[in-house]
């Protein structure tokens, strides 16, 4: 699943190393509209809605926050 993940990431955002920036959001590396198509894209691949509560910062700084998260709605 990481590995999938990384690769839609890669597709969306191929200038950004996800695998070490732990503060997408926080250090404006993703804007509104990259949370937008990471939202979309993660629906697609996982088939996993994201719910408007979830769209906070600390669910997007990081790559494996977002794992976190498509775990927690998959449960």
């Amino acid at each position: 699943m990481k590995e999938k993940l990384l690769a839609m990431l890669e597709e969306i955002r191929p200038d950004v190393d996800f695998e070490n920036e732990k503060m997408l959001i926080d250090n404006d590396v993703l804007d509104s509209f990259d949370i937008i198509s990471i939202v979309q894209a993660i629906d697609d691949k996982f088939g996993v809605a994201i719910d408007v509560d979830d769209l906070e910062p600390d669910n997007f700084n990081s790559y494996e926050a977002m794992l976190e998260l498509i775990k927690k709605r998959m449960a």
